[in-house]
């Protein structure tokens, strides 16, 4: 199977890229010769990371039936000093809450077994950073 981006210059720094149908827009900052248009190029690859492990992991809970009443990722990705600047260190951070959850062994057994699963099994993303950077996980379990 290939996937395939189409991503078209606006002017300046600016880009707009065509996937599955949906318009994404880049730009640089104004002193790279950007007009802000829309976020760098490398927070989406951060954000392509998030959307990956979020997926699986929401898929594997709702088959155990936890099902939680909010969820977030939180992705901190720490780019080296000299160019080419890429993510030395990335972390993923997966916060979830439910009623009753913060102490709950059962809950918090399934979802580090759902984080294992997609990181170690199913994350394509996940896959292919993992050779060029050290990627940790946390997970938060809150509470109402």
């Amino acid at each position: 199977m290939n996937e395939k981006v189409e991503t078209t210059w606006n002017g300046n720094m600016a880009f707009e890229a065509n996937i599955d149908g949906y318009s994404v827009k880049m730009d640089a900052l104004p002193n790279f010769g950007g007009s802000n248009y829309g976020p760098r190029p490398k927070p989406y690859l951060l954000s392509a990371l998030a959307g990956c492990g979020a997926m699986d992991v929401i898929s594997i809970l709702n088959k155990k039936k936890i099902i939680p009443s909010e969820f977030r990722i939180l992705v901190d990705g720490e780019l080296t000093e000299v160019h080419p600047k890429y993510y030395k260190n990335i972390v993923v951070t997966y916060e979830l809450k439910g009623v009753n959850w913060e102490n709950d062994p059962v809950v918090l057994a399934a979802v580090k077994r759902a984080v294992q699963l997609s990181v170690e099994n199913y994350c394509g993303v996940n896959a292919m950073l993992k050779g060029t950077c050290n990627i940790s996980h946390e997970i938060r379990i809150l509470n109402f």
